[in-house]
């Protein structure tokens, strides 16, 4: 257990919660301004969804890793470094002059949000005693419950008022805000680490793949078969996954 300074046990879930919403609200402010979008960029609004689905993907392949990035170079730096990756992707989001390049720089969003928010959970783990850790949670992950309620709407006035640029534009002053707040209040915590399990990597981000694209299928008319067809991929992998970690000493994700 880390020792925080007094400024740190009172504000490091304030910086916690910024990550953690600007992270979900991107997650949703696009659903209510892709037919917006669609025109801007000359494409259907049914190719348009690919600029969800690609950032859904990127955030169940990279999770995984997460907790052994930030064991390995610390959680200061990987949060940090998390923020300015998900900034970055935002603003060339907001540049994207086609669907492909935009795909492309969701990707690097979904990347930066893999590393942000599991890494601020788990600072919040390490940094406080037990029984603090509820009433710490609740500061940090309720502002960030708010984000599904608030993206659709906010999405909606942004392309009715501005223009749909906004939508990632806005993430700017955000990232802004966690990073000067981050270098100042999150503490750098180390864990001895391994060599990375590759193997257990490639298959569960797999399988959380498989699952994340046959949900999306599942949810589209027409569909429904590949979704179903994913789903049993995805379990199978995830069986392969638990026989493999049974079996190494050091796996992505005990089983304990």
């Amino acid at each position: 257990m880390v020792t925080l300074t007094p400024t740190q046990q009172k504000f490091l879930p304030y910086v916690l919660a910024v990550a953690l919403f600007m992270q979900i609200l991107d997650a949703t402010i696009l659903n209510t301004s892709l037919p917006q979008m669609a025109l801007a960029l000359g494409e259907s609004p049914l190719k348009m969804q690919w600029a969800v689905i690609s950032y859904a993907l990127a955030l169940a392949i990279f999770i995984p890793v997460s907790g052994f990035l930030a064991d390995k170079y610390g959680t200061r730096r990987v949060f940090l470094s998390a923020i300015v990756v998900f900034s970055v992707g935002s603003l060339m989001c907001a540049a994207s002059p086609t669907l492909n390049i935009l795909i492309g720089s969701r990707i690097i969003q979904g990347l930066g949000g893999a590393m942000m928010t599991p890494v601020a959970r788990l600072i919040l783990v390490k940094s406080y005693p037990r029984n603090q850790l509820l009433t710490v949670m609740n500061f940090a992950v309720i502002p960030a419950l708010i984000a599904p309620l608030v993206g659709p709407v906010l999405g909606g006035y942004i392309v009715q008022y501005a223009s749909w640029h906004w939508i990632f534009l806005i993430n700017i002053p955000m990232g802004l805000l966690g990073f000067v707040m981050g270098r100042k209040l999150v503490p750098a915590l180390f864990e001895d680490t391994q060599r990375l399990d590759w193997t257990g990597f490639l298959l569960f981000a797999a399988a959380a793949c498989g699952f994340t694209l046959a949900v999306e299928f599942g949810s589209q008319s027409g569909r429904g078969v590949y979704g179903l067809l994913l789903g049993a991929i995805a379990s199978i992998l995830i069986g392969a996954y638990v026989w493999h970690a049974r079996r190494r000493a050091a796996p992505l994700f005990p089983l304990g």
